[in-house]
């Protein structure tokens, strides 16, 4: 990793007070904001870049000159409110934060690290207002914030900044009409019109239209600027300030604004039609790149206002090897070891689905705008007619999958699994009591990643889609058990089935004495003589068998795929020559594997190792390490579980 200098705070003060023009200043606050946040991103490895800088200028503008919330603090009831509801920008709004001294250097500097910054925005961070990164909820927590300070007598406005792939979400629009019913005038929305979603533009995903004449059709007052222009910012809010009732300002940007081979639509260009630069840090040259022409700006501005040189301040690199990636790739699980495979479960459901789609020519592909994410870009391109893109509306995308399944279809959805399981998981009810089949994939499913942070960390999902009477979940551990699963739920089973998908590349290759599974069955990974350990997933899998060989010959271990699902024959041959048992959960320790072996135990005793509490954000053995599931970890724990009952 190249050397890391950020512009300390004293740089920001220097020019927030010079008497240089507004605009002048403000255009400098900003790209010196941008290249802190383009540090901040390298450090950690990963982080979201192109929103960052789109909406750069909107934060700056909001909080150097039209927001009370610096002068006031983040404390006084009647400040304005300033949030992002879209999230996955908080590498540029802690650049601002940290320009003002509300997020001091070295929090700033561990964005994605344990005690550090969330992956999106939350509270517990100074200056953040609302936990986001599940999109659609921050026009109904704007809506929610300004009642109640009409209701409580406080002052101060709500400013809420959405994106424009994120007014997909049917959310926005239930809060837009109730808004406009409860006339709520100290709130305005922003929505960063940068006119790209993930990897493409919005209207190849799902088209807008005429945004200003919907939003306006809602009863808002809708504006209209250029979101980089200062002077076009300024007519813009004075407009939305003098007029009535919840207001829209439509700011259109460019996404990567400020460095050139990040802007749209260059960047779309030379990325053959994908936006490389969504999520993911720069590689070293690309970094290089960027850094070069931030400071060449900065160096440039500094000189035509008379302000002087540049100062930087050299940070300290990080002292981990999280994984970097130009392609939006979330960093993924390493525990006791660093190193990790070319082994991708995730790219092998992607190729199955491929070679399934030849034999079952029912088969359709739905996704919520994570094509790239969740691999199903080439049945994309392969398929495109058997290709159903919804957007960024997973509820929607459920209940039209539900409706082809009626039809004799056989839907495949894809999302997250933190968005997927729950925010469309009345739809998923519905769609299963109709005893209808669809097969759910699950992705980026477990603890880790874990730098995105909590809204991403789905940890409760086996529990909300186990629960349905004809729902099979399973998690598989390498490229072949994939194939298998996803075969066996495409050909075999007569019900739904939930596919949970590790989204990164596996910590070791997970050695199978076969890829075929019976359902209900595991199979064991290492022979052990005192006590069997359950795990799944190519993560805790690596896990429990670091474990295992910390503790020589002492743990069996098991690889069980099928979450909710058990064959009470096998189990009670498998457990019968040990007195102890524990699971690995990559999830809560309530409502997954765990529990379902504990229904077929007959009251033996079981010890679940899961993720207690709200997940950590940091790297992989960050948070592996504090929930205390890394292998080391796991290995004290089983060996202290040993001593407790041989001493009793």
């Amino acid at each position: 990793m190249p050397e890391l200098s950020l512009i300390p705070r004293a740089e920001f003060d220097r020019v927030r007070t010079a008497r240089a023009d507004a605009d002048v200043r403000l255009e400098l606050l900003a790209a010196m904001c941008r290249l802190n946040a383009l540090v901040a991103v390298k450090r950690a490895g990963s982080g979201h870049l192109g929103s960052s800088f789109s909406a750069m200028d909107l934060v700056i503008h909001l909080f150097y000159e039209e927001l009370n919330t610096s002068e006031l603090g983040f404390d006084h009831p009647d400040r304005d409110v300033y949030f992002s509801s879209k999230g996955h920008d908080c590498p540029g709004l802690y650049a601002v934060l940290h320009s003002l001294g509300v997020i001091p250097l070295q929090r700033f500097v561990k964005l994605r690290r344990l005690g550090g910054l969330d992956g999106h925005p939350d509270v517990g961070v100074p200056g953040i207002e609302a936990n986001s990164g599940s999109l659609g909820m921050g026009i109904s927590k704007g809506r929610g914030m300004a009642w109640a300070k009409t209701f409580l007598g406080h002052g101060g406005r709500v400013v809420v900044l959405t994106g424009d792939g994120e007014l997909q979400e049917g959310q926005n629009f239930e809060a837009l009409q109730a808004a406009a019913n409860h006339a709520t005038a100290n709130l305005s929305i922003i929505v960063d019109r940068n006119e790209l979603q993930s990897d493409r533009p919005t209207d190849e995903i799902l088209a807008l239209g005429d945004l200003e004449a919907k939003l306006g059709a809602f009863g808002w007052h809708v504006a209209s600027c250029n979101g980089h222009d200062h002077a076009d910012l300024r007519r813009a809010f004075a407009e939305l300030d003098a007029a009535p009732g919840p207001k829209v300002l439509v700011a259109n940007t460019i996404k990567g604004k400020g460095v050139s081979f990040m802007e749209h639509p260059r960047a779309l260009r030379e990325g053959g039609g994908t936006y490389r630069w969504h999520a993911g840090a720069p590689v070293d040259d690309d970094f290089a790149r960027a850094r070069e022409e931030l400071v060449e700006l900065i160096r440039a501005r500094l000189d035509e206002a008379g302000l002087g040189k540049l100062q930087l301040e050299d940070v300290e690199r990080p002292d981990d090897s999280a994984r970097q990636s130009l392609q939006g790739e979330p960093e993924s699980g390493a525990g006791t070891r660093t190193t990790v495979t070319d082994e991708y479960v995730a790219e092998a459901y992607g190729q199955a689905l491929l070679e399934l789609a030849d034999e079952h020519p029912e088969l359709i592909v739905l996704d919520a705008d994570l094509s790239s994410d969740c691999r199903i870009r080439p049945f994309e391109l392969a398929h495109p007619n058997r290709f159903h893109e919804s957007g960024i509306a997973e509820q929607d995308m459920v209940s039209a999958a539900a409706g082809m399944a009626r039809q004799g279809l056989l839907p495949v959805v894809n999302s997250f699994a933190s968005f997927l399981a729950s925010r469309a998981n009345e739809q998923i009810y519905n769609q299963a009591s109709e005893r209808t089949k669809v097969v759910y994939a699950l992705h980026y499913a477990g603890l880790i990643p874990a730098g995105p942070g909590k809204s991403h960390q789905s940890l409760r999902d086996v529990s909300l889609l186990a629960a349905l009477p004809n729902m099979t979940v399973v998690q598989p551990a390498n490229s072949g058990e994939t194939r298998a699963l996803l075969r066996w739920a495409i050909e075999d089973s007569s019900d739904d089935v939930a596919i949970r998908l590790a989204i990164g590349p596996s910590p070791r290759a997970i050695e199978l004495p076969t890829a075929e599974s019976s359902p209900g069955r595991g199979t064991v990974l290492r022979e052990g003589t005192d006590a069997l350990l359950f795990a799944y997933g190519p993560v805790m899998l690596h896990e429990a068998l670091s474990a295992a060989e910390t503790l020589g010959s002492r743990v069996q271990v098991v690889n069980m795929p099928w979450l909710n699902r058990v064959d009470a024959a096998w189990l009670a041959e498998l457990v019968e020559p040990f007195e102890d048992l524990f699971v690995v959960e990559d999830h809560s320790p309530v409502g997954a594997l765990g529990d379902s072996l504990r229904r077929e135990l007959d009251g033996r005793s079981l010890t679940v190792f899961g993720v207690d509490g709200w997940p950590a954000c940091g790297t992989p053995l960050e948070a592996l390490r504090f929930h205390g599931l890394d292998g080391s970890s796991l290995a004290d724990r089983i060996v202290l579980a040993l001593r407790t009952r041989t001493a009793s």
